[in-house]
């Protein structure tokens, strides 16, 4: 090291301590003390008195439109999340061939809904031809006359 970075070290130092004990002798004095505090709380009730104003005017403050920047970024950021989502699904979806299923199915629908159509369309005393007659009881049904299991037959009934 030669002389002169030395003694520039040495003076660097010296005035770095000189300047920190200036600035504590300033912080511990009570009159910078207070007015510093003061000038603090003048600028606190100012910002106030300016929000106070401006929403009597009816103006957004400037506080109001970091709250609304910020909620807009969340939206944001939240809507980029559910678009990203959508595009992983149609992926899956591409990948899955599922398509072509999905149109089989409305296909079969379709096929289904014109059979019920042109049955539809019939004219009215033809019966499709899986239709049984008229009068005819499904093979599960139970006679008329059978009462359900534990109950008395009504007044007047005959019994078989």
């Amino acid at each position: 090291m030669t002389e002169d970075e030395g003694l520039r070290e040495r003076v660097t130092r010296q005035g770095e301590e000189a300047i920190g004990k200036l600035a504590q002798e300033l912080i511990e004095n009570p009159i910078v003390s207070g007015a510093l505090s003061a000038a603090f709380e003048t600028r606190e009730r100012a910002v106030r008195a300016q929000e106070v104003a401006m929403g009597a005017l009816n103006l957004p403050s400037a506080s109001d439109l970091e709250r609304l920047t910020r909620r807009l970024r969340g939206v944001s950021q939240r809507l980029e999340g559910i678009e990203d989502a959508v595009d992983r699904l149609e992926q899956r979806i591409e990948g899955l061939g599922t398509t072509s299923v999905v149109r089989q199915h409305l296909a079969a629908i379709e096929a289904t809904l014109k059979r019920i159509e042109t049955a539809g369309a019939k004219p009215a005393g033809a019966a499709p031809a899986d239709a049984k007659p008229a009068g005819a009881a499904p093979a599960d049904a139970k006679p008329a006359s059978a009462a359900p299991a534990g109950t008395k037959p009504a007044a007047g009934a005959k019994r078989h």
